[in-house]
Order: C-alpha cells, then structure tokens, then sequence
C-alpha cells in the first residue's frame, strides 16, 4: 500500500513534515482543512518514499 504525508512550507520557505504515513484520501482532506483556514503557509501532499511508511508527524 502506498502511503502519503502532508508538507508544510512556512513564509521563511522552511518545509515542515505535518503527518504521515496516511492514505491519499485522508492526506488530502487534511491539506484542504489547513488551506481552509487562510494562514500564509503553503500545504501540499506528496507520496512518501518507499521505506517511509509509518512515520507519523505531530497529530499522533
């Protein structure tokens, strides 16, 4: 099964790793939730390397 994480990349263009190790659905449901809320940060989902599955960010 192939995983997805959600990226954030703040004004300073520091990429932050938000959550991963999730199905594309839910990675991308999640992404749309922050865009929503009109912060100056940039979300995007991106597939995780292979190996990566598992990894959790901060919304363990």
């Amino acid at each position: 099964m192939d995983t997805y994480r959600v990226m954030r990349q703040d004004d300073n263009g520091n990429r932050f790793l938000v959550v991963g190790g999730i199905e594309r659905e839910a990675a991308e449901r999640l992404a749309a939730e922050f865009e929503a809320r009109g912060h100056k940060q940039l979300y995007w989902v991106e597939a995780e390397p292979a190996g990566a599955s598992g990894a959790r960010g901060p919304r363990d």
